[in-house]
């Protein structure tokens, strides 16, 4: 953990640890926003905790380290103060998420308020990274102290909230990069080679909702049955139907007056990400017999139903995806410059808050910099609270959403799981339809 952990101050610059931003990636993209940097640095520290989460979760490390004759040969504690079974497997993952969680609300809380430069946090926002990287490896090793007890269990209805409060803001983040991609592609079109810019809306529109169908039809076989399985037939058919619906409604002529580059290009992304929902809700499903991808590890509750060959059954087919899905939403709400308003106002950022100054550097070359003395271009404290969820979402995600029971080794998947999922895909589509139809409820607000 401490060697992996180290990666990151070997990629800071010693000479501006402390400084308003690190010297490395301003001085090799001076160009680039300060405040992009910030919270791409920040996003760093996040993804590397979920590295190192990664790492500890896999069944192979425990096994080598027990190869090890210093690491807990001689007794259950490492170094006679620490338990063995926290330092790998669930109970470790929720120790490392614990420690980036607190992190990031800490910053949370440090940042409420902050409305421009100006501002003394600004600075702590901006620079102080070594300090933080430090606060971070501390947090980290005073989590593994943490008494077992009911801890594990507290922390998983915590995750819980927190996944799906974060289900929520990466499907934001999925429409407002559909409609940018749909707005861009359009933009294109109407200067000059429209056939071609309009045949490859098309057909991307095409493969995505065949993608969607193949998937419903491949839920319809795996987690139903003809003789039962009817929570799952209700969830599946449900939200196709919903995904029929929004995308019916994205077309109306009445839309389109009032969104011009919206279409069935935005409703496609939106379908496919909600299936994709009802996938990994499906796939918590407690039911055996309904659900086939079970894991054993979460469907056998005692320790001895749990051998070596199904000990590595830590992550499914949707655990997996939904991890590439973060890696990508994480970077994505760091460098995102949205002209949606909606999404800007759910997102809590504005680009055009703050103001690009322009600096001449006397030969010729002119370099924009962030300029944050009126506004800050997006809310410290919001993008905080983001990464905090982030960190719940990835330790239920690492551990399939199962419910740890009394032993290490005893694992349900529990119902609460399933209800969560496919609540947050409701509720995704009813943002969405909200995107839509907005300025029309609304019509006195400028939507522009």
């Amino acid at each position: 953990m401490g060697a992996c952990l180290g990666v990151c101050s070997l990629l800071s610059c010693a000479s501006c640890l402390c400084g308003t931003a690190p010297c490395i990636l301003c001085g090799c993209c001076p160009s680039t926003k300060n405040s992009t940097i910030t919270r791409l640095t920040f996003s760093f520290f996040l993804l590397l905790g979920t590295l190192v989460a990664c790492i500890m979760i896999i069944p192979g490390v425990a096994n080598g380290l027990n190869k090890l004759p210093w690491f807990c040969s001689s007794s259950d504690t490492f170094a006679g103060t620490v338990n063995c079974n926290l330092l790998l497997g669930h109970q470790a993952v929720y120790r490392m998420c614990f420690a980036m969680a607190a992190f990031f609300f800490l910053f949370v809380i440090i940042m409420i308020c902050v409305r421009s430069s100006r501002d003394p946090r600004a600075y702590i926002q901006n620079g102080f990274w070594f300090i933080k990287f430090l606060i971070l490896v501390g947090i980290t090793v005073g989590a593994f102290y943490i008494p077992n007890g009911v801890f594990t269990t507290v922390w998983y209805y915590f995750g819980m909230v927190g996944g799906f409060l974060f289900y929520l803001v990466q499907l934001i983040l999925i429409i407002d990069l559909a409609h940018s991609w749909s707005q861009s592609w359009l933009l294109r079109a109407e200067d000059g080679n429209t056939k071609c810019w309009y045949a490859a809306l098309l057909i991307c529109t095409a493969l995505l909702y065949a993608a969607s169908i193949a998937a419903i039809v491949v839920l319809y076989i795996y987690y139903t049955k003809p003789d039962g399985c009817v929570h799952n037939k209700v969830f599946i058919s449900l939200n196709l139907i919903f995904c029929v619906i929004v995308s019916i409604i994205s077309i109306l002529p009445k839309i389109q007056e009032v969104h011009p580059h919206s279409g069935l290009l935005q409703a496609s992304v939106i379908t496919l990400y909600t299936i994709f929902v009802t996938w990994s809700a499906m796939a918590n499903v407690p039911e055996k017999y309904c659900n086939p991808t079970l894991l054993a590890i979460g469907y056998n509750a005692t320790t001895s139903s749990t051998s070596s060959s199904t000990a590595a059954q830590w992550w499914d087919a949707p655990s997996i995806v939904g991890l590439v899905i973060f890696i990508l939403c994480t970077l994505f709400i760091s460098v995102r410059n949205s002209n949606n308003q909606q999404v800007n106002t759910l997102m809590q950022t504005e680009e055009s808050s703050g103001e690009a100054a322009v600096h001449s550097t006397g030969d010729g070359v002119h370099k924009a910099y962030d300029n944050e003395e009126d506004g800050v271009c997006y809310s410290y404290s919001f993008f905080h609270f983001c990464l905090f969820l982030a960190s719940l979402y990835i330790m239920m995600n690492l551990t399939n959403w199962y419910l740890p029971g009394s032993s290490d080794a005893s694992f349900t998947s529990p119902w609460s799981a399933v209800w969560v999922k496919i609540s947050s895909s409701w509720v995704g589509l009813f943002l969405y339809l909200w995107t839509l139809v907005a300025p029309l409820i609304l019509p006195d607000r400028e939507f522009n």
